[in-house]
């Protein structure tokens, strides 16, 4: 594996309109995100794959549970991939390094908006479930847009809250994940940024932009989705807010745990639960 010197965070915090990753940094959630990237690598990584030799720039690589599939479905790639959190850098290189030790990933701790690379650096930019914690996300695609060489790709993927449904339906339950989009709304993120990929991309100045609808439906007959996703994915997800939510009195602690009840009924075996990722597609034409 090929690993670079970490580079030092921008100290500077008008850089970067700051927006903390409403879900924390807890071993807990490492490992949903592992469990999230795993359970959906194949509805998601489907049809991304980067020839050998190109350069591949990873932003928000977070613990690596994207980083290992990049380097499963383009083994030829040398991949740079970014951070700004030194911890999560650090489990990302353990992660990959314990799933493909001869990879070819490069790790750069860096801010988004100051990222250390000259114009038109890389072939590929993936980026996967960063856009709806920043304060500006156009800003930052067309920040990304400079890095990218005449006819590279853009690869975004965003969910969108607010299409979760479920059986049985509760509004308690829809009440808990509202939560979590106030949250995530509160602090200068979108909880329902899938929804806008297209003008979104297509605004900061990409072309041929477009998007694909990857939706995820669980029930008793796919049970790899009910444990992966629902239960371990995104129930996980709307229990990490809990506290926050409580302290924020967006919810009494008597309707919150009731709506995760709810959540994990759905799991059960008259339990059925749906969702939608939104992956985005774009180019740098000359």
């Amino acid at each position: 594996m090929h690993t670079a010197t970490t580079n030092p965070a921008p100290s500077s915090p008008a850089i970067l309109p700051a927006v903390d990753y409403v879900h924390g940094y807890s071993d807990r959630e490492a490992r949903r995100l592992g469990d999230q990237a795993d359970t959906l690598a194949a509805l998601l990584h489907e049809g991304t794959a980067y020839p050998a030799g190109s350069r591949v720039l990873e932003v928000g690589c977070g613990v690596g549970a994207q980083t290992v599939h990049l380097v499963d479905s383009s083994p030829g790639a040398h991949i740079v991939a970014v951070d700004r959190s030194a911890d999560s850098l650090a489990q990302a290189r353990a992660r990959v390094e314990a799933h493909a030790p001869y990879a070819d990933v490069t790790w750069c701790r860096a801010d988004l908006f100051d990222l250390p690379f000259p114009d038109a650096a890389f072939d590929h930019i993936f980026v996967c479930f960063v856009l709806e914690h920043l304060a500006a996300p156009r800003r930052a695609l067309s920040a990304l847009r400079r890095l990218l060489r005449p006819g590279g790709s853009l690869t975004a993927i965003e969910g969108d809250h607010a299409s979760a449904f479920f059986h049985p339906d509760s509004a308690y339950a829809r009440a808990a994940i509202g939560c979590l989009v106030q949250l995530q709304a509160d602090s200068g993120g979108n909880g329902l940024i899938g929804r806008e990929l297209q003008p979104l991309v297509a605004r900061a100045g990409y072309d041929d932009v477009r998007v694909r609808a990857c939706t995820v439906y669980a029930d008793r007959t796919r049970p790899a989705l009910v444990d992966g996703f629902t239960r371990s994915t995104f129930t996980a997800m709307i229990e990490s807010v809990r506290e926050d939510a409580l302290a924020a009195a967006l919810i009494t602690e008597a309707d919150w745990d009731r709506g995760i009840a709810d959540l994990r009924r759905t799991a059960d075996d008259d339990g059925t639960f749906h969702y939608t990722f939104f992956k985005a597609t774009g180019r740098r034409t000359a």
